[in-house]
């Protein structure tokens, strides 16, 4: 059968496959599944925050270009603490004077609150296991984080070792941190202890089981002695789902589960870092290490920004203060030397900004709606439930302004042009001034590109509809008017202005002031006729500004006027005034 005429050829699915792309794909292998078809993490909610390390003056501060000076150290420090961080990695003291002496610091300063736990890393050797509790002399609450590498890919080529001498790394090096903790800490230090089979992501989950046992063996967890296992995903290597199988396997098998605190220190090398992290406290995990916007090696460790403020955004309270997230993000930024991107999740420059049309409409009307649905309950807007299209939470909340919202540019339409005039200038346009003033917007973004500030948009909608002395264009200007009723009730109406540069006065009748003054200014030679009226006051109180909007038909074309004054009468009367002059210019 022929195709009809002016109909397109359809496409058919053969023309439309993916080809070959030719990559050498069989270098690689895929993840090993875990056979666990009951599995219950699907169905898990996170309800309440997990525990929380952060890991940035360790592993954040070891993936920097420019290591943190000591200076910039104290200040991320600082900023935990401030932030309500309980559990800090303040380093790695056994690798050289600079993390050793920073600890030793932060203790004899007394810069540490006594609910908060510093945490420092070591390998299993003793040397450096005697270094590292050293560095906690005198600390009030210290953990010892062990860790050695247990995945095959180490075994077989970094150390050259079978299983058996693989988990005896393990076990001797938590008896000798249990040794050293005796020998020079004091009763004055609550101490603690972690393992971290390294590469848990690619470790047999049978054999990370046995070593974690073999430490816990030696360890003894119990009633008030907990053990901290935590299960890097050092290199993320499969989906976030397989992830938390793997969490929820070992939550399963782990004898003396109770006293274990099972703890996730996920990376981002396929970009799936918070999500593993999300569905591991869904499969079983207490306790997620990361860093302040995914600072790290390679992709970086997991972001526990955008972690904190996805439970906020849920609402669950994080248990950490991230309502100054741009003092967060500068301090960040100065400890580390690296700029946040201006999308990153909740921090970025841009990410509580619409440049759309369509998206800058549907905020506009999320916020007026709010503000109608809070004056129907007797409420204020921060006390219902928050519901703006494109806005997943109150960028108030993180301390951002709402005049950063709304950005204008060659894609924008009349809400965004809109909501800056009423966020900025209290002005609520009609739809149809909205829709003439956008164009009037949209003209100058097309012949100079890049983005219109609030500032230019303002200076131009004066310079399109609100005279002024600065800038008196137009061929009237209002200087005084009065308006009487007569017994019937129509208006006459006297207004003392300057037309065409000579003072005149103009007089007209009709059934209200607005009717009489399209009267009057026939005189004048202007045909006008009133389409729509609108008008608000723009504060409240006895000496609030009204704005008034007039569109009218003049000599054939359809103009917006607008008008502002403590007077109603008055606004109205320069809005007709407005339109007048824009048809004459």
């Amino acid at each position: 059968m022929s195709q009809p005429v002016g109909r397109p050829t359809p496409v058919t699915n053969a023309t439309q496959r993916q080809k070959p792309s030719g990559m050498p794909i069989h270098k690689y292998g895929q993840y090993d599944a875990v056979d666990i078809p009951d599995r219950t993490w699907p169905d898990g909610r996170i309800t309440k925050a997990p525990r929380w390390l952060s890991t940035d003056l360790r592993d954040g501060n070891q993936a920097l270009i420019d290591p943190m000076s000591p200076a910039r150290k104290r200040e991320m420090f600082d900023l935990l603490v401030r932030m309500g961080y309980k559990e800090i990695e303040v380093g790695f003291p056994s690798s050289g004077e600079t993390d050793f002496n920073f600890v030793r610091s932060i203790i004899e300063e007394g810069a540490i609150p006594e609910d908060v736990t510093i945490s420092v890393l070591t390998q299993a050797r003793e040397e450096l296991i005697e270094r590292t509790v050293e560095s906690l002399r005198g600390a009030h609450r210290a953990t010892v984080h062990l860790y050695n590498a247990t995945a095959p890919t180490f075994r077989r080529v970094v150390f050259r070792g079978t299983k058996e001498q693989v988990k005896q790394i393990a076990v001797d090096g938590t008896r000798l941190v249990m040794e050293y903790a005796d020998k020079i800490l004091g009763d004055e230090t609550i101490f603690g202890y972690q393992y971290s089979p390294e590469i848990f992501t690619d470790t047999e989950l049978d054999f990370a089981l046995e070593v974690c046992e073999a430490v816990c063996d030696v360890w003894r967890p119990e009633e008030g002695r907990e053990i901290i296992l935590n299960l890097p995903a050092t290199v993320e290597r499969s989906t976030p789902s397989t992830h938390a199988d793997r969490f929820e396997w070992m939550s399963r098998n782990l004898s003396r589960r109770e006293y274990v605190c099972l703890s996730v220190h996920p990376h981002n090398d396929r970009g799936t870092a918070v999500a593993a992290a999300e569905l591991a406290i869904m499969a079983g995990a207490d306790r997620i290490e990361g860093c302040l916007f995914g600072q790290g090696e390679r992709t970086g460790n997991v972001d526990l920004v955008t972690l904190g403020m996805n439970l906020f955004s849920q609402g669950v309270d994080p248990q950490i203060d991230f309502s100054q997230i741009d003092e967060i993000r500068r301090t960040s930024e100065y400890c580390n030397q690296m700029e946040i991107h201006p999308r990153h999740p909740y921090a970025g420059d841009l990410v509580y900004t619409a440049f759309s049309g369509s998206h800058q409409d549907a905020i506009k009307k999320g916020f007026d709606a709010m503000e109608a649905d809070a004056a129907a309950a007797g409420k204020t807007v921060d006390e219902i439930e928050w519901a703006v299209p494109y806005l997943p939470i109150d960028p108030k909340d993180v301390g951002r302004s709402y005049e950063a919202v709304i950005r204008v540019n060659s894609q924008s339409g009349k809400g965004g042009i809109a909501y800056v005039l009423k966020n900025d200038h209290k002005l609520d346009l009609p739809r149809r001034m909205q829709i003439e003033f956008s164009k009037i917007i949209q003209q100058k973004t097309d012949a100079e590109g890049g983005e219109v500030t609030p500032t230019a948009i303002w200076s131009v909608f004066q310079d399109e509809y609100l005279p002024n002395p600065d800038n008196p264009w137009g061929r009237i200007q209002l200087r005084s008017g009065q308006t009487t009723t007569d017994k019937d009730g129509r208006d006459t109406l006297t207004v003392e202005a300057v037309v065409d540069g000579q003072d005149t006065v103009l007089t007209g009748t009709g059934n209200g002031p607005i009717s009489a003054f399209f009267e009057a200014l026939a005189a004048t030679g202007v045909d006008a006729r009133l389409l729509d009226y609108q008008e608000h006051t723009m504060s409240e109180g006895a000496s609030a500004q009204a704005a008034s909007y007039i569109e009218c038909a003049i000599d054939g074309a359809v103009l917006w006027g607008i008008g502002i004054d403590a007077n109603t009468t008055r606004a109205s009367l320069k809005a007709v005034i407005s339109a007048v002059n824009r048809a004459a210019r």
